[in-house]
């Protein structure tokens, strides 16, 4: 188990290394320059470090990225990841924090600064009152951040210590009791501390019933210059989510999509619950050797607890005694589900930068690695049907308090928690040749081990990713790039207990064309890709399996998806007062090879389409700037075409409105947002027959008053 006590001995012995450098010249001044103020442009950042680690302009990055800057956050009054969906082309709505990434539900694939470690892993949704911006890289990235999807991964950078002088003051009301209110502050303690200080508290009921939500998070930081080239910034960050009536699984549809109850339905009791606790500490060493040559070591803690009780739709009950059990009967039969889940997770990540070169040809060369483990305790007990105590529930006529989970007879299902340990090493070079030519070439090795605790079952597993592309721009506003890049993801340790170890892991392979354009002087940015990934070793059920214990494997790695498709996106500003973000996603997502039926993969068989993975995706947020009377408006919309839940059942398409009014009065700031503005009822993704689609929020109003003293 992970000791905090680690966190100071590291720091202590990085520093004494520093000191110890011989060849790092006192008289090497690296001159620190802070920007403050906003940017040129609104929703437009034109670097980033999410494709490369180093700082990299976009248009000579080789692979789709977005950035979703600050001012974006703010102008859609965007409080979870879920309000930003809309903004990220290829990217919809799966279920609570997870998503379909250029076709393949991916819910694991996040980092925080760089680094594993989401205190909102498993049912809960990242808040976003302690980040400053979200950055997203499509495709596989696994050949710098290690196993998972080949859909792509977000990024959080969170708000830092700054020495810049704020202090800011939010309330927010808005329907459905909606209220809360935030304070963010930030300044110099010294010449060489700075400090950030910040609290959120919300709560809000939900339009499903017995539902709602309180969320809390308390935040502080303090930025160190230990010297003119040495930088320690330190975060913790306290987060405590209340969630009534959790957790909400979908509304029955038809096989045509339509809801069959009112979306508000929820087959939880208002006794239900999820409650989830969190605890981060995190800190960031950064160091320059010289004016080529640097060190960063980013090391992150988390304690996080989730603790749960919820009822679970099954199937229908022959309620009328006509020996059929169907939707005629109108009353589903439920179990009960009491879950505790503590994780304990600590990661450690160090990267050497070292720039050099001659004539035309530099080099950007980086060298790191990465340490991730996480050890996990899980309690789970079971009720299941009146035969355990737990009363039916008439989802036409609800019949909601008739059931009591203390009279339950509740069964341990003896689960336990495994413990996790993730290793990589990468090197990547970022090679420029002239102002034309940039060629990235990367590979990492990674190893992967688990245990099980409650079998004891234990395996391992390694591999190697690779990633090359080249940048070329034959003028200076323009770019053509091609990129391959492979992923991989091991199984789970309970799918290699059934199969006693003999999974390969999960491997994808992308080649990625695009176009990257800046118009206007820089001031909007346009990029397009298309992309072929092909997922490959996809576990499925072995169709020769008779379930008779007769040796033959139950799984087999025989599945191959082919995802295709193309994505588009246009940010920036059309003129003084006009700024835009616009995107627009088409992909094909198709079982090549498979199992017919095969229930692991959420498949259907050869050439069928992949759960909610929609052919088109369209998002559009633009602001308009009325200078004269110190406003602003914006309109948004989000268009999501026909999907498929897991269960083959239609996902009808949608498109939602939104808009927002902003009026500033001296240091305070007034903005009313209206989300789906014509109250339209459609659901955003399908689950299983049994628990319906998710449904989407009804029209929300949310008013904000900021204050800056």
């Amino acid at each position: 188990m992970f000791n905090p006590n680690y966190l100071a001995l590291s720091i202590a012995v990085s520093l004494s290394a520093f000191s110890q450098m011989t060849f790092a010249k006192q008289s090497d001044k690296i001159e620190t320059i802070e920007v403050t103020g906003r940017a040129q442009q609104f929703y437009l950042e034109t670097e980033s470090k999410i494709g490369t680690k180093t700082n990299l302009d976009l248009i000579k990055l080789p692979q789709s990225a977005q950035v979703l800057t600050e001012q974006l956050i703010i102008d859609q009054a965007a409080r979870d990841i879920t309000d930003l969906y809309r903004s990220i082309a290829g990217v919809s709505e799966y279920s609570y924090s997870g998503v379909t990434f250029r076709g393949f539900r991916d819910d694991a694939n996040v980092f925080y600064d760089g680094v594993r470690g989401d205190p909102y892993s498993g049912f809960g949704v990242p808040q976003l009152f302690n980040v400053e911006r979200v950055e997203v890289l499509k495709g596989p990235a696994s050949a710098l951040y290690g196993g998972g999807e080949p859909g792509g991964m977000i990024n959080y950078v969170t708000k830092k210590p700054s020495y810049l002088e704020k202090r800011e003051l939010k309330l927010i009301l808005g329907n459905y009791n909606t209220r809360g209110a935030s304070l963010d502050m930030t300044g110099g303690l010294s010449d060489t501390m700075a400090y950030r200080l910040g609290g959120f508290y919300e709560e809000q009921d939900s339009f499903r019933n017995n539902a709602d939500s309180k969320n809390t998070e308390l935040t502080g930081g303090l930025l160190f210059d230990l010297s003119d080239s040495t930088t320690l910034t330190t975060s913790v960050d306290y987060i405590k989510q209340d969630l009534g009536g959790n957790r909400l699984r979908g509304v029955p549809v038809d096989d045509n999509g339509n809801f069959l109850v009112d979306p508000s339905y929820n087959a939880n009791e208002s006794f239900d619950y999820q409650n989830m606790e969190a605890l981060v500490l995190q800190a960031e060493l950064s160091h320059y050797f010289n004016d080529d040559f640097s060190l960063s070591t980013t090391f992150r803690y988390m304690d996080n607890e989730r603790d749960q009780a919820y009822h679970e739709s099954q199937s229908w009950v022959d309620v009328n005694g006509d020996g059929v059990a169907n939707i005629d009967d109108e009353t589903i039969k439920r179990e009960y589900r009491k879950q505790f889940r503590a994780n304990k997770e600590a990661s450690i990540t160090t990267d050497f930068v070292y720039n050099f070169g001659q004539g035309q040809l530099t080099h950007q060369f980086l060298f790191g690695g990465d340490y991730h483990t996480v050890d996990t305790e899980y309690d789970y007990f079971r009720a299941r049907y009146e035969a355990d105590g737990v009363a039916n529930l008439n989802i036409f006529n609800l019949n909601y308090g008739e059931t009591d989970p203390s009279t339950y007879n509740l069964t341990d299902m003896n689960r336990d928690g495994v413990d996790t340990d993730r290793f990589g090493v990468y090197a990547q070079d970022v090679i420029s040749i002239g102002e034309q030519w940039t060629i990235i070439a990367g590979l990492r090795y990674d190893h992967f081990k688990e245990f099980n605790q409650e079998t004891g079952f234990s395996y391992s597993d390694n591999d190697i990713t690779p990633r090359v592309a080249v940048t070329y721009q034959p003028v200076e506003n323009t770019s053509v790039y091609i990129n391959y890049s492979e992923s991989f993801n091991p199984t789970s340790s309970a799918d290699q207990e059934d199969v006693e170890g003999n999974l390969e892991p999960e491997t994808g392979k992308q080649t990625e064309l695009g176009m990257k354009n800046q118009w206007l002087d820089g001031k909007i940015m346009s990029t397009f890709a298309i992309y072929q990934i092909n997922k490959e070793n996809v576990v499925m059920s072995n169709p020769d399996d008779t379930g008779a214990g007769d040796g033959i494997a139950a799984l087999l790695n025989i599945g191959e998806v082919e995802s295709r498709g193309f994505e588009t996106t246009l940010v920036g500003d059309l003129s003084e007062h006009w700024t835009i973000t616009a995107n627009y996603a088409y992909n094909d997502t198709q079982v090549v090879d498979g199992v017919t039926g095969d229930t692991l993969s959420n498949t259907f068989g050869d050439g069928s389409r992949f759960a909610n993975a929609p052919r088109h995706q369209a998002g559009l947020w633009s602001r308009y700037g009325l200078d004269s009377i110190n406003s602003s408006i914006a309109f948004g919309a989000n268009y999501v075409s026909e999907q498929v839940s897991s269960d083959g059942q239609k996902v009808k398409p949608f498109t939602v409105f939104d808009m927002s009014w902003t009026s500033r009065f001296d240091d305070v700031l007034l903005s009313v947002n209206i989300n789906n503005l014509f109250d339209k009822e459609y659901a955003v993704s399908g689950f299983s027959q049994r628990n319906g689609h998710f449904p989407g929020s009804p029209r929300e109003i949310v008013g904000q008053i900021t204050y800056k003293f």
